[in-house]
């Protein structure tokens, strides 16, 4: 991506020799509308932007425009497409002087990416290999977690039977079904109500409140839910929840510290539980892809144990990815590097002196994006539509056989007939839909 500048354009503070100094950056993004944090060329990156701010702001010279190698630079973490980030750390060798180096970057970045500041570090510092943890956050809409909301389109077409239009879903762009429920037309009736027939949704609203739905994250979902994210914690092969990487190649390796989802906050009208994970590094689509698997299991479509499978180094499968909307790079820690003794010149690298204006950032840009983009397109709500066993046959993975056919067996209340017969004991195989829609064997 090339810009033409004229030289007033740049500020220029080279002078003669080389004085650039060892720092290390500390900013914070917003990825709606961007390929990523990492620099590629002919893509908008969030690398991309803040290189061309570092030339424009006099940190980093003509010569070296374009090649960040020449001064050292490294980042403490990738992050995909749209994922966000509110305490990246970069590393360089870059002309901080004089005083306003901050000031001077941030006037040539646009708003949704803000430098906090910089701290002086020795020569040798790369923010990539001296950070020894990372910490993200997932948020996720609570319905997610309720397998009656927007669940998949072959649930709602046998619970309600054949002979319906499409339509579609009450607040997401997939399309559920219609139909004409005479009995209940009859009972309103009595209540004046003019109207021949009653639109009856697949789902209910994304906000998905406690009176709607009757599901809330309560303290028995909390429990089951963070035992789910409890079998990621420790050092195991994680092939399977990333891409380009086999299971005998060392860098699937993978050691997790944490993983809690303890808070709801409440984001457009939504409320979100906040899923923190923290590990050493994480691997391309990782963390996205264990969160699609744990949904997938709090929603009785796979069994707990498929978590531990999956780690089996003779075993691939394809596991469900989270959207991308809802992750951010919450903090790097360089708890081994601040331990060690500096001279007056180092500085420790961490966020304790930007914590106020990362979380106005985080308020006013990343929660404010992943709030509205639930409820104006329904991200998380069309995924979980696609959460079934046509999509991801593995998620039936160990159940009646390694990648059986899942076997559904699909019953009205009231009836004793089924059209498939065979029956399974496993307890997370159960998934009631309603008294009235179907019960689903698998």
């Amino acid at each position: 991506m090339s810009t033409t500048i004229t030289a007033g354009d740049v500020t220029d503070f080279s002078g003669g020799g080389d004085e650039r100094r060892k720092v290390a950056i500390i900013l914070a993004f917003c990825g709606v509308g961007y390929l990523g944090m990492q620099r590629n060329p002919g893509a908008k990156t969030i690398e991309g932007e803040l290189e061309e701010a570092l030339f424009r702001a006099g940190a980093v010279t003509e010569t070296d425009r374009g090649k960040p190698k020449q001064y050292d630079f490294t980042r403490c973490a990738r992050t995909d497409k749209g994922v966000s980030a509110v305490g990246q750390v970069v590393s360089g060798r870059f002309l901080v002087d004089p005083p306003g180096f901050v000031d001077r970057l941030n006037a040539n970045l646009p708003d949704q990416i803000r430098v906090f500041g910089y701290k002086r570090v020795p020569e040798k510092f790369s923010s990539k290999k001296f950070c020894d943890r990372r910490r993200y956050v997932y948020l996720l809409p609570v319905f997610a977690l309720d397998p009656l909301t927007h669940r998949d389109r072959e649930a709602v077409m046998a619970s309600l039977g054949s002979g319906e239009e499409y339509v579609k879903c009450f607040e997401c762009s997939e399309r559920g079904r219609k139909n004409k429920i005479t009995g209940v037309v009859g009972k309103l009736k009595g209540d004046h109500f003019e109207s021949k027939s009653l639109d009856v949704r697949s789902d209910i609203t994304s906000n998905n409140s406690c009176a709607l739905s009757k599901f809330c994250y309560g303290e028995e979902e909390k429990e089951r839910f963070n035992r789910i994210l409890s079998y990621y914690v420790g050092s195991y092969n994680f092939h399977n929840f990333t891409t380009r990487i086999k299971a005998d190649d060392p860098a699937a390796n993978r050691s997790i510290i944490s993983f809690t989802a303890n808070t709801v906050i409440s984001l457009d009208g939504i409320d979100f539980i906040k899923c923190e994970v923290l590990g050493q590094s994480f691997m391309l689509h990782q963390i996205r892809k264990m969160m699609g698997l744990a949904v997938a299991i709090m929603r009785n479509c796979a069994p707990e144990s498929l978590i531990n499978t999956a780690f089996s180094k003779d075993v691939n499968i394809t596991v469900p990815m989270a959207p991308e909307v809802g992750l951010y790079l919450d903090e790097c820690f360089f708890t081994a590097y601040n331990n060690t003794q500096f001279e007056d010149s180092h500085e420790e690298v961490s966020m304790e002196a930007y914590k106020e204006e990362a979380e106005a950032f985080k308020l006013k840009y990343i929660y404010s994006h992943i709030g509205s983009a639930e409820r104006r397109y329904g991200s998380v709500a069309l995924w979980l539509h696609s959460l079934n066993y046509r999509n991801y046959l593995d998620l039936n993975y160990g159940r009646n056989g390694h990648n059986t056919e899942p076997v559904l067996v699909y019953k009205t209340v009231g009836e004793t007939q089924e059209t498939t017969k065979p029956e399974q004991n496993d307890e997370n195989s159960q998934v009631k839909t309603s008294k009235d829609t179907m019960t689903v064997v698998a």
